[in-house]
């Protein structure tokens, strides 16, 4: 397996991306439903890609696999965050390629990646955001127990409309008492 593994959980590993990674994430990342879904209006070539992935900020990115039907560890997508070195907060993002959606990979894989960052990364905030109409973020952040705190009214633009961003949140100390 390239990359080497980060976290793990009953059915995922989260691995370090590798330039072996890049083609899954082009392919996986630009259709329309995937890309929108995490608002990104425009599709990448595979050199916006390597940019994002090894040239960007010092945000943390992994891959989300699950096990294949032949054993090996198969991509699924992908799950980050930035960390503000002041405040301590941070911003989780994830997405999951369209043949896998249903299937709970992105609930397990941010609530894995949410458990490190405040365990291991003295995050004390971590922060989430959808665009309106993507009901399966929205399902991921209420599950994981994220408050919904409020929404950021037509501050996106997208497919020729201004649109409702909708922020969550979960402080370090709410989130070690969902455990108890």
């Amino acid at each position: 397996m390239p990359g080497a593994r980060f976290l793990e959980t009953e059915r995922l590993t989260l691995r370090t991306i590798e330039e072996e990674d890049v083609d899954f994430v082009h392919e996986h990342k630009n259709p329309p439903e995937v890309h929108r879904s995490y608002i990104w209006p425009y599709p990448e070539n595979r050199g916006d890609v390597e940019e994002y992935l090894f040239e960007g900020d010092d945000g943390t990115s992994l891959l989300v696999c699950r096990e294949g039907d032949d054993g090996e560890p198969e991509p699924v997508g992908e799950v980050g965050m930035h960390v503000d070195d002041r405040t301590r907060e941070a911003e989780i993002g994830v997405w999951v390629a369209e043949p896998y959606w249903g299937e709970g990979y992105g609930t397990e894989a941010c609530e894995r990646f949410v458990d490190y960052a405040f365990a291991e990364r003295n995050v004390h905030r971590m922060m989430a955001k959808h665009i309106e109409d993507n009901g399966g973020s929205k399902r991921i952040w209420e599950k994981l127990g994220f408050e919904h705190e409020g929404v950021h009214r037509e501050s996106e633009f997208m497919d020729g409309a201004y649109r409702d961003m909708h922020v969550y949140g979960v402080l370090a100390e709410e989130w070690r008492e969902r455990d108890e």
